[in-house]
Formats: C-alpha cells, structure tokens, sequence
C-alpha cells in the first residue's frame, strides 16, 4: 500500500513538471512571436540603389571611392528616415541603370531623371521629385544673345543630337510639337551622351542641350577639362525641371515610404541645402515657375 502510494506521489509530480514546462515552453513561445511581431528581430531589408558614377555633380564616384554626389545624398537622407530598408548604392552606367531598374536588378536607380511618358511604361515615379535640374544651351559666346529654343529656331541654328531614349530629346520635341511654326532642327544621336562642349567648340554645331551642374563641372571650375574655354563657350538656362529616382514596377511600397521621407526633407530644407552645396544655387527657390 504505502509503495503504491509513493508511486502516485511520483507520478503526480512528475506530470505537473512536465505541465510547467509545457506552460514554460508555450509563453516563451509566445513571447518570441510577440517580439518578431513587434519587429524587433527583424532585419532591415536590403535595397539596391543604382546611381550614374559619371554624373558629377548629380551623381558620381569621388577620389575615395565613395557614392556621392546630389542625387546620391538626398538619398542617404532618405535611408536615415527609413531603418526598415538598408541602402546599398552600386555605381554604373546609365544604360545599365535604366536596364538595371527596369529588370529588378536595381530596385531603385538615381540619375537627374526627368519624367517622360514612355518612362511611366517601365518605372514607378513617385509622386515626391527628388530635386531640380537646370537645363540650357550651351553656346559660342557670339550667340550668347539666344536665350531660349525660341530664339534658338528663329536663328536657325544647328543642335547637337541627342539620343532618343534621352529625356533632353523629349523636352525638345516637345517644344516642337507646341512650335510647329518655329521648331528646333531635333536629330536623334546614336549614343545617349556626346561631349556638347567639344562639339559647339568646334563647330561641329551651333548649340547643344546640357545640365548646368555637369556645364561647369567641365567648363567654368579651374580642374575642367575645357576650363580653357571658359571665355569662349557660355551656358543660358531656358528650364528648370524635376528630377526623379525610378523604382521598379513592383516597388510601391518602397516607392510610398520613400514619399514619406522626401516630404519630411522638404519641409525641413534639407534638399535646399544639398542644392546649395553640389549645385552652387538654391533651385528650390524657383520652384513656383518649374513647369515640368
């Protein structure tokens, strides 16, 4: 009697340790799916930014090896505004970048984009630009007098191609297309870049279409490769235009929570300051007049 008591004892015992540690085992597990849950053992997922390395000041490699540049930094501050997200910023080439972004290679590719219609097919545009481009004709400075396209058609005057897939090709045509009395002569090059300064230096043409952060990058700043032309070439300004970084199609939630943090930098003048330091000028400041 008293060896089968101890044996109920026993296994009484026995079955309220195993219960406690169920109970144990269960609120741990509860716990830990409460923790994931609330996001604390949750990686920031990683995101590819591609930005254009031969784009100084906009975007570009420095002597360090070092992601900088405009567009570049006005996204770093979007990162520090966004810790569900890693930026990972890989330098290439233009072609690649809009090859790059439209496949998923890149989720999000930075480049002083304009907005077009044909890009609205392959990309998503946030609904927040990320900054401002000056856009003008660089000239011989006998024609500096030639302000706009307008005077630049009435004058006659040559231009140097521009590659179709380039948005500076689509401002032109453009112009055309509300000017069929007075229209730029367009020609649509085979390579998305030609060297505009050489090319008007030379005569090869009367004018080209350039961004005026790279315009002084060669021409006007001491350690240009055409600083020696710098009384002889000049730049007049005719837009200022929207610049946007493009998202790949399935990246609209990346694309919203990028929205939220560029809204945030504008209204505290953090892409003011940025202008000022990579492009010599507030370009905020014109805001109201940008009609693109």
């Amino acid at each position: 009697m008293r060896k089968k008591w101890l044996s109920m004892v026993i296994t009484s015992l026995a079955l309220v340790t195993f219960l406690a540690g169920c109970g144990s085992s269960t609120t741990a597990s509860t716990e830990a799916s409460k923790d994931s849950s609330d996001g604390k053992d949750s990686k920031p997922r990683v995101v590819k930014i591609a930005y254009d390395q031969a784009s100084k000041p906009i975007s570009y490699t420095d002597d360090k090896g070092n992601p900088t540049g405009y567009d570049v930094e006005a996204m770093k501050l979007v990162s520090q505004l966004l810790p569900q997200y890693k930026f990972e910023f890989v330098g290439t080439s233009s072609d690649d970048l809009l090859l790059g972004v439209e496949q998923g290679k890149y989720q999000v590719g930075i480049k002083n984009a304009f907005w077009t219609e044909e890009r609205t097919k392959k990309f998503i545009f946030p609904k927040e630009f990320l900054g401002l481009s000056s856009t003008g004709l660089v000239l011989k400075k006998k024609n500096e007098n030639i302000k706009n396209l307008s005077d630049f058609a009435s004058a006659g005057l040559t231009l140097a191609p521009i590659a179709a897939n380039n948005a500076q090709y689509t401002i032109i045509d453009e112009y055309n297309k509300a000017n069929p009395n007075n229209k730029v002569k367009l020609q649509a090059g085979d390579s998305f870049t030609v060297d505009v300064v050489q090319w008007v230096n030379e005569g090869r043409v009367d004018g080209g279409v350039m961004i005026e952060g790279p315009f002084h990058k060669q021409v006007t700043e001491p350690d240009g490769p055409y600083y020696k032309l710098k009384d002889q070439i000049v730049y007049n300004e005719f837009a200022v235009i929207k610049t946007w970084p493009l998202f790949n199609k399935k990246e609209q939630e990346f694309a919203d929570a990028y929205d939220e943090a560029v809204q945030k930098l504008k209204n505290d003048k953090k892409l003011n300051e940025l202008s000022v330091k990579f492009y010599g000028r507030d370009l905020f400041e014109v805001l109201n007049s940008v009609k693109r």
